[in-house]
Parts: structure tokens; C-alpha cells; sequence
């Protein structure tokens, strides 16, 4: 069985282009992986309370297996920051430039 690797080389000058800068690029994609992490955190929460117990049976917590099976496969999805950075370089997010301020004005005061 194949894996797949754990790290991917990414271009530097590709992720810069669509901002013209690498840190806005990475501020971009690190707003939308908070994005996707907290949805995901969100979909994993409601899918776990489906299966609380009020019962402090020890038994029980260790032998719920649907609860485990759930959790090892959020464990093996995508991270968030690459789901992101894929979102990225495929241009599926939208993002606006601040304006910047015409110093002119400001000196007038």
C-alpha cells in the first residue's frame, strides 16, 4: 500500500502571485484554514455527541468503537493549511487588497 508524502515542496513565486506578496498569501490561506479547522472541529463535535454517554462506565468509553472509527478518519483527512493552500493555487479564494490610504489628504489637517 502506497502512502502519500507527508510533505509537499511548494512554490514560493506561485503562491506569491496572486497577492504580489508571500505574507499576504499566507495570511490569506491561514484565514481560510482557521476556516476549514473550525468547520471541521464543528462537524467532529456534533458527530461525537451523538454517542455521548451521561454513564461513568470505563467499559464503556473504551469499547465504543463507532466513536473511534469517526475519529480516525478526521485523523486522516487533509490538514486544514493544505486544503487552504490547494484552495489557494487553484484561485477558489476570494480575498480583497485594503486600500491604501491617499497620504496626500492626511497632510492637509
Amino acid at each position: 500500500m502506497a502512502t502519500l508524502p507527508s510533505l509537499i515542496t511548494r512554490d514560493v513565486e506561485k503562491i506569491a502571485a496572486p497577492t504580489g506578496n508571500i505574507y499576504q498569501s499566507v495570511s490569506v490561506i491561514s484565514k481560510r484554514a482557521r476556516q476549514i479547522s473550525t468547520k471541521m472541529k464543528e462537524e467532529l463535535n456534533n458527530k461525537l455527541s451523538e454517542f455521548a454517554s451521561t454513564v461513568d462506565n470505563l467499559e464503556e468509553v473504551f469499547e465504543n468503537r463507532e466513536q473511534i472509527e469517526i475519529s480516525r478518519f478526521y485523523e486522516r483527512m487533509p490538514k486544514p493549511t493544505s486544503v487552504a493552500t490547494d484552495e489557494f493555487l487553484a484561485g477558489r479564494i476570494m480575498f480583497r487588497k485594503p486600500e491604501v490610504e491617499d497620504t496626500t489628504r492626511n497632510n492637509n489637517i
